[in-house]
This record gives structure tokens, C-alpha cells and sequence, in this order.
């Protein structure tokens, strides 16, 4: 059989180490983005470098990775100078230029020594990446959404996103306190920097949101910190539910230098959480003075108006007394002909009325019995009644003749009528 030809692994690594090292001019500028960074014990940095492919969320496959190493002897310095330049500590999630030297290993593979680290092109991308998210927001109609719900006169309600050891969180209800004005403060807690932060603020935010009417508004709070934990303040994640959140949101997220995303689509951006718990408290104050003055003008207008319709009233009573003794005037006055007139009346009526009472007894004087009598009439009677007509007497019936000087007693003999004549008997 014939015999194969090899090497052996080791011998394939070290020609990889050759390969390497003759093809490649060390050092090199390399770009990465940092995924894993570790600060030993010892001293020496260790980072794990990827490279994403563009248009990728964060989370996203890496096309390429690599280790990465800083020496005890040189971080000190790469560190203090990246963070003294860019107002940032290294951390995972940043994209770094670095110059490095490349290693292969026989047991742990290539490696990047790195010597060297250029902060301007980390700040150049974060700010780029910044202003994308920017334009996003901007693209999506979104951008002004947070800015434009109303704030309430007056804001006691307060849902707060912190974490509950966090200082600032421990400012902010310290400030509020002092207030002479009551607030229902409500943490909502999560991690306020870091890698898990943009998610768990994200998460506290929704616990909110399912529970928006109980809230007047939110405030994302976070203590002081460097200022590369604020990267998750720029993501487009978080600033797009901030942008869009129902009720308006204030930001004290703890930081002079730098005005992140988050703070751009927040109702309200304030430096520090004693900053947002002063304006609560001036807040209320401010309405409080508002209500007083008000206060003080309802009750200058009511002595105003009290003043003005007392005056009407006093008016409208010389008015009335005036009108009231022109018509008591009048009304006398009618009273007086109306009595002229009725005692004329009267008068006149009781003359008529004695005329015709003197014609009526002048008249019945004429017709007086005693008078028809005298005139040579008599009354006749029969048992008392008087007699109207011959048929209700007969003859030898005793009658009674009243004349004007006395009565006769007669005895009828017969009667005659006008028609014919009767006799009986």
C-alpha cells in the first residue's frame, strides 16, 4: 500500500502563522464592533469583535468574528484617552477602529492584539447611527407624536421607569417629598443601562401603557453615569415607543453633555431626576398660584358685580317708588272721579227712582179701592171671597156689598148676564 503524504496539525497552524504574517502588513487599522468586552482580574482587556452584516438589527448573525486582546500594560492608557475624547467608556455595542497585530495560535486560533484605538471613528459612528435613527423617526411620521399629548394642568399621577436602587430614583423621591403637594408615585422597575436596559425599559414602558388611565404622565428616570450607557437611549426601538407613548413622558435620564433620542421625542427633556421632581413640584405650584389668583379675581369680580347690581337695585327701587306713587297719584285720582261719578250716578238714579215712584203712587191712588168706591163702585163677597163672576152664586145667597161709608147684606133675587138673562126660582 502505498504510503499517504501529511502533516501534522501542528505543522498546518504554523504555515496558517506564516501565511499570515508574510501576507499582511502588521499593524493593521481594523473596523469591528465590539460584542463581549471583559476586564480580567489581571488587568488585560478581552473582547469578542464582529462585524454584522449592514442593515441589521443588533441582535443580528454576524458575518464575521474574531477575539480580541489588550494588554494590562496598554489599557489603561487606550481606555482613559478613548473616554477622555469621546465622553464615552468602551463597552459592548460600540464600533471601534483599532490597531492591531494578528496572532494564530495553535490551540486558540487567530486573535487580534490590539495597541491602539481611534475615538473619533466610534463617535463618528454613533452619531451617524443616532442620526439615522433620527431620520427614521422623522420617515415615520412619528417624530412630534410624544411632544404633541397634552400635558395635564396639573400632573399627580406619576408612573416613574427606574431602577429602585438607583440614586437618582432615590433624588427624585427624596425632591418630592419636600413638596408641599401630593404625588401617587408608582415605580415601574427596570435596568437602566447596560445591554439588557433598552428591553426592560421597553417592558416597564408597556406595563405602564396597559394601565394608562391610572397615569397623568411617565418619567424615565436614571442616575448619574458614563456616558456610553446612554447608547440604548439612542436606539430606534426605544425612542420609537417613547415617541408614541399615550401619555406624555419626561426624561431625567441624567446627563449635561449629550441630548439622546429618547430625550428629542420626549414631551419634556430635564437633566437630572431632581430636575423632573422640581418641575412636578413647580408644576403643581404653578396651578396652585393659578387657582389662587383666580381665586382672588372671582372674588373681586363678585364684589364688583355684588357692587354694580346693588347700585341697579337701588336704581330700579327710586324707580319703583317713583312709579309706584305716580300710579297711587293716578289711581286716586281715578278713584275720586269714579266716585264723583257714581255719587252723581247715585244721585241721578234716586231722582228717577223717586219720580217714578211718585208717578206709580200717583197712579195707584187712581186705582185704590176706597177711591172706586167713592166713585159709587162696590165690592162684592160671598163667604168672604170676592165674586168675579155671576156663576158662583145662587139665588137667596147672602151677599155682602162693601161700598166706600159701610157694608149691605143683600140676598140675590136673580142675575142678568151680558149675554142672556137668569133668573131662578
Amino acid at each position: 500500500m502505498t504510503e499517504r503524504k501529511y502533516i501534522t496539525l501542528s505543522e498546518l497552524q504554523s504555515h496558517i502563522a506564516s501565511a499570515l504574517c508574510d501576507a499582511l502588513p502588521l499593524p493593521l487599522w481594523v473596523s469591528a464592533e465590539i460584542a463581549e468586552m471583559k476586564v480580567n482580574y489581571s488587568g488585560h482587556c478581552y473582547l469578542e469583535l464582529v462585524e454584522k452584516p449592514a442593515g441589521t438589527e443588533a441582535d443580528g448573525v454576524a458575518k464575521a468574528q474574531a477575539r480580541g486582546v489588550i494588554w494590562r500594560s496598554a489599557y489603561p492608557r487606550i481606555a482613559a484617552y478613548f473616554e477622555q475624547e469621546s465622553g464615552r467608556r468602551l463597552a459592548a455595542g460600540m464600533k471601534i477602529l483599532a490597531k492591531a497585530t494578528v496572532n494564530y495560535h495553535p490551540l486558540y486560533g487567530l486573535s487580534l492584539q490590539i495597541t491602539d484605538i481611534d475615538p473619533a471613528y466610534t463617535i463618528g459612528d454613533m452619531e451617524r447611527q443616532k442620526q439615522q435613527t433620527i431620520a427614521q423617526l422623522q420617515r415615520d411620521g412619528v417624530w412630534d407624536m410624544n411632544r404633541e399629548t397634552p400635558m395635564p394642568e396639573v400632573v399627580q399621577r406619576i408612573a416613574v421607569v427606574s431602577s429602585a436602587s438607583a440614586a437618582g430614583y432615590r433624588d427624585f423621591m427624596r425632591e418630592t417629598g419636600k413638596s408641599p403637594y401630593r404625588f401617587r408615585i408608582e415605580l415601574f422597575e427596570a435596568v437602566m443601562q447596560g445591554t439588557a436596559s433598552e428591553r426592560s425599559i421597553i417592558d416597564a414602558l408597556s406595563a405602564v401603557a396597559a394601565r394608562e388611565e391610572e397615569f397623568d404622565a411617565v418619567a424615565i428616570i436614571r442616575g448619574g453615569g458614563a456616558t456610553s450607557d446612554l447608547n440604548c437611549y439612542n436606539s430606534y426601538l426605544l425612542a420609537s415607543y417613547v415617541a408614541q407613548f399615550p401619555l406624555p413622558v419626561l426624561t431625567g435620564i441624567g446627563h449635561d453633555k449629550d441630548v439622546s433620542v429618547a430625550d428629542m421625542v420626549a414631551h419634556t427633556i430635564l437633566k437630572t431626576p431632581t430636575a423632573v421632581a422640581a418641575w412636578l413640584n413647580e408644576l403643581a405650584a404653578d396651578f396652585d398660584g393659578a387657582l389662587e389668583y383666580a381665586a382672588v379675581r372671582l372674588r373681586e369680580s363678585c364684589a364688583r358685580t355684588t357692587h354694580r347690581h346693588t347700585l341697579r337695585l337701588q336704581s330700579l327701587a327710586g324707580e319703583i317708588r317713583s312709579r309706584a306713587r305716580l300710579r297711587l297719584s293716578d289711581a286716586a285720582a281715578r278713584t275720586t272721579a269714579a266716585e264723583t261719578a257714581l255719587r252723581q250716578s247715585a244721585t241721578d238714579t234716586l231722582r228717577r227712582e223717586t219720580q217714578r215712584i211718585t208717578s206709580l203712587a200717583a197712579l195707584a191712588e187712581g186705582y185704590a179701592p176706597e177711591r172706586i168706591m167713592r166713585l159709587g163702585f162696590a165690592v162684592a163677597r160671598s163667604g168672604g171671597l170676592v165674586l168675579r163672576s155671576i156663576e158662583t152664586v145662587k139665588t137667596n145667597d147672602k151677599i155682602e156689598l162693601e161700598v166706600a161709608d159701610g157694608t149691605i147684606i143683600a140676598t140675590v133675587i136673580g142675575t142678568t148676564g151680558k149675554e142672556h138673562d137668569r133668573q131662578d126660582g
